[in-house]
């Protein structure tokens, strides 16, 4: 901002316009301490818009069948990249060399329910999973499957390094967090360790709240829970301001806001000051500071989870549920990246079988079996709905580097938790896994499952900014195996 626009706004800010915002917005400004304080840092935090305002959920349909509405919360693991599903969930031991790579398959405790060797801990729990193995998206780019997979709704097209734009779908987490807002935290969804990017730092579309705008958008908590204490990216109080300082610039803010008001329209205005009070009560909120401290979980628990930041990430999400917040959303983060150049994340274009086998199974398999059973022992798996999925699965074939390729034919994931039957397979693809050989499921019907669980209808409308009615789901059905009806 210029000196001159600055020094138009300070008459302004030293006598506001008598309104019932500003009759309480506390002592005037000097244009010495706006330069100070620098716009909206004078809030003392580094905090641009984390908390948009939610709407209220209430008053829809009634449940449909015994498992509506069961899950009071999600956990959603997003293995971004593209896990493989002959090296996870789908194993393929009759398959020709060229397609099983050199991984056996292994007995779950569920009869006849096989996993490959390198999933043995999750192997102990698949009596509590539901696994399916004919997941398609027809999608081989990253960012345009990923957006399927995010949103349920088939984005218009399949090309890769599509950014994200003002019409795109809002996500699972910005719906969930909308329109199932928390009713014990000011946290309803929230997305860490980090956003999802194609390398360059290219961002996917259908990660936020899309057409509907920032109201809609997740909380996304950049942070690394692997280095304590934790240090939150936007969420953190400046080590210079103390309290005193802190409610002296609350108070600025809304002098501010009372400035701007007459020429921003009313519902911006009101949408504005309650996500800067959310976030004002979020730093003075014990509940919440305490959900982040992970110092005070158990060594022994906090190393079963994992000493990587996708481990951390995990129990951090469990606190975070606990805390009531709704939906948590744990992407795979960029860490540890592959020796093996155009390698990151589940990405195994190159040396898949020791990628997988030395760094991705190993951490993923022993923090999503001790998630599941931590939030077991805390009685919190029959109202925690627990998802873990990628983009897309591997190529079924392995390619010259030793690799698998992007392959949005066919896939698997997993789900766990409210009510979800456990020990029990959907679909299956064909004998080298490449393609759906029944019960082929689609993300619009992943969607509308887990708006079914969390007690959201999948069929139900709501307005978009400009008033036009939007459906909840893109036609989804919800999985009739998971669901019971």
């Amino acid at each position: 901002m210029s000196s001159r626009a600055i020094a138009s706004l300070t008459p302004g800010l030293r006598s506001p316009v008598n309104t019932p915002r500003q009759r309480h917005a506390g002592p005037s400004i000097s244009r010495r301490e706006w330069l100070r304080v620098g716009g909206l840092g004078a809030f003392g935090l580094s905090l641009p818009a984390l908390m948009p305002f939610r709407t209220s959920g209430d008053g829809l349909a009634p449940a449909l069948g015994t498992r509506y509405g069961r899950a009071k919360s999600c956990i959603l693991l997003f293995l971004a990249g593209g896990p493989p599903q002959h090296e996870t969930f789908d194993p393929k031991p009759d398959a020709p060399s060229e397609v099983r790579d050199v991984f056996r398959s292994i007995p779950t405790n569920v009869p006849g329910l096989h996993f490959c060797e390198t999933l043995p801990y999750t192997a102990r729990v698949a009596d509590r999973l539901t696994v399916i193995r004919s997941m398609t998206t027809e999608i081989d780019a990253h960012s345009t499957s990923g957006a399927f997979m995010l949103t349920g709704f088939e984005p218009a097209t399949k090309a890769e390094n599509v950014p994200p734009g003002p019409q795109d779908f809002p996500s699972l987490a910005a719906a969930v967090g909308a329109l199932k807002p928390s009713t014990r935290s000011p946290m309803s969804s929230i997305v860490l360790p980090e956003i999802l990017a194609n390398d360059g730092n290219i961002v996917w579309p259908g990660q936020d709240g899309g057409f509907m705008g920032p109201a809609w958008h997740p909380l996304v908590m950049r942070c690394d829970p692997s280095r304590l204490p934790m240090n939150i990216d936007g969420l953190t109080r400046l080590m210079d301001v103390p309290e005193v300082r802190l409610e002296d610039r609350q108070g600025l803010l809304r002098q501010l806001d009372a400035h701007f008001s007459a020429g921003v329209g009313a519902a911006q205005v009101a949408s504005l000051d309650r996500a800067h009070q959310k976030a004002f009560d979020l730093l003075h909120a014990a509940e919440s500071r305490e959900a982040f401290e992970l110092e005070r979980e158990p060594a022994a628990l906090r190393e079963a989870y994992g000493a990587h930041k996708f481990g951390q990430s995990a129990l951090l999400a469990r606190r975070l549920i606990e805390a009531g917040t709704r939906m948590v959303q744990v992407n795979w983060p960029r860490e540890g990246k592959a020796e093996v150049a155009g390698s990151p994340l589940w990405d195994t274009h190159a040396k898949n079988a020791e990628r997988v086998r030395d760094v991705l199974c190993p951490q993923f398999d022993r923090t999503f079996a001790t998630l599941l059973r931590d939030l077991s022992d805390r009685g919190l798996l029959d109202e925690t709905l627990v998802i873990a999925m990628g983009e897309f699965g591997r190529s079924p074939k392995i390619n010259s580097v030793g690799g698998r390729d992007h392959w949005g034919s066919c896939f698997s994931l997993v789900m766990a938790g409210a009510g979800v039957p456990g020990g029990q397979v959907i679909g299956a693809s064909d004998r080298i896994g490449g393609f759906p050989d029944s019960r082929p499921i689609r993300p619009r019907d992943l969607a509308a499952t887990v708006f079914h669980l969390l007690g959201l209808p999948p069929g139900m409308e709501y307005l978009d900014p400009l008033g036009r009615p939007r459906t909840l789901t893109d036609g989804g059905t919800p999985i009739r195996e998971i669901v019971g009806v």
